[in-house]
């Protein structure tokens, strides 16, 4: 079982920037995937950014360049640092942790934390 907990979100002005963090606790025994998703009212949810094992990451388009997904593997836990944020961000932030075991997958969810980018 894996737990993820999540911090960071708030009411921040275009432009500015905050830093989304998901503290992991339970097994994290074999956790390939790590990243965040974001839904906004009346969109589905959509990938932002990923971090494997390996640290390898990969970043939706509407973000790349803006947002960067770290994990500091002592404490349990990743980030999202988000800079230059845009009204378009807003949404509830979820992170994911994705286990595969013998071809099967198995996702993880956070209770979200909501950001808002409003002047």
């Amino acid at each position: 079982q894996v737990q993820l907990v999540e911090s960071g979100g708030g009411l921040v002005q275009p432009g500015g920037s905050l830093r989304l963090s998901c503290a992991a606790s339970g097994s994290s025994f074999r956790i390939n995937v790590m990243g965040w998703y974001r839904q906004a009212p009346g969109k589905q949810r959509e990938l932002v950014a990923t971090i494997t094992s390996g640290s390898v990451t990969n970043y939706a388009d509407s973000v790349k360049d803006r947002f960067t997904i770290s994990r500091d593997n002592a404490k349990n836990t990743v980030y999202l640092q988000m800079n230059s944020l845009k009204p378009e961000d807003s949404a509830v932030y979820y992170c994911n942790a994705r286990r595969v075991f013998f071809g099967n997958n198995y996702d993880y969810w956070g209770q979200g934390t909501q950001v808002t980018v409003s002047s």
